[in-house]
């Protein structure tokens, strides 16, 4: 049973959601007609909730800067390394892609200055550095949101909802988000190859919810906002830095690739199934 939203959340998430309405669009208007980049946007959520804790005279320790038990932050950043790994051998066995883009790997070697070593020596260099050295760039970028999404949104949430509708509800919210760089901007595939942008709506609603569903959950088990910003990170890294690259386009296989196609989105699907039924479970009442 879920208890009913006191006062103060409800003025708390207003000026947060203003907030992110307020400042977030000011910079998408740069993103969509300027061609201007996402980081601006992605940190507005963050700040967003900081001058929300401002206004409402809390403590900026509530977003959750502990880093918390180690195992989260490992499944924070192995859970999306795994499903983006599923997705993708799918995509190469049953030849929606091709594995290993050799002129790719080519540029890897001259820019590492591995001239003796072999294509796959490259490519395992390759991923363990842009894994390991690459994902604080990534996190860079991921945290701006994180502060925004799972340090006050989703905690706030679970004061008065169930494990369900906050993490439901966070995803539905965190893709929304993304609606007008997606149908106004350049956060979508031009490729005539790719799928129709509707579908790649779909696909993109698909993998963000499943995966705000896991982030949840690793947010309220473990009280750190980092399992956010690493999942997030490792999330992007994994997807736009490793596996793309590494893929070979056919005619077709904008279709079955990335956020916007259909392979990661289904493969992710089961696995915040999972994470949602394992937080009902876990989470008994609202705010556990």
């Amino acid at each position: 049973m879920q208890r009913a939203m006191s006062a103060d959340s409800r003025r708390a998430l207003f000026i947060f959601f203003s907030l992110v309405i307020l400042l977030c669009g000011f910079f998408d208007f740069f993103a969509i007609h300027y061609s201007a980049g996402t980081r601006s946007v992605m940190w507005c959520v963050g700040l967003s909730a900081m001058l929300t804790l401002w206004i409402t005279k809390r403590d900026l320790k509530t977003l959750g800067w502990g880093w918390g038990a180690w195992r989260y932050q490992w499944l924070a950043f192995l859970i999306p390394a795994a499903y983006t790994l599923v997705a993708y051998l799918i995509v190469w066995s049953a030849g929606l892609g091709g594995f290993y883009d050799a002129h790719f790997v080519a540029q890897v070697r001259d820019s590492y200055g591995l001239k003796d070593w072999s294509d796959w020596a490259v490519i395992g260099y390759f991923v363990a550095v842009t894994a390991s050295f690459g994902l604080s760039g990534s996190m860079a970028n991921a945290l701006g949101e994180e502060i925004g999404w799972r340090g006050f949104l989703v905690p706030e949430l679970a004061k008065s909802m169930s494990f369900t509708s906050v993490a439901l509800l966070s995803g539905v919210i965190w893709a929304v988000w993304h609606l007008p760089l997606i149908l106004l901007g350049n956060y979508h595939n031009n490729s005539p190859a790719a799928l129709a942008l509707g579908y790649q709506l779909l696909m993109f609603c698909i993998i963000v919810i499943s995966a705000a569903v896991i982030m949840a959950y690793l947010r309220l088990k473990s009280g750190s906002l980092w399992t956010g910003a690493i999942f997030h990170a490792s999330h992007n890294l994994f997807i736009q830095a490793i596996f793309n690259p590494l893929t070979i386009q056919y005619p077709d296989t904008p279709k079955f690739v990335d956020e916007l196609g259909i392979v990661p989105p289904l493969v992710a699907l089961p696995v915040g199934i999972y994470f949602l039924i394992k937080g009902r479970r876990e989470f008994a009442s609202p705010g556990a």
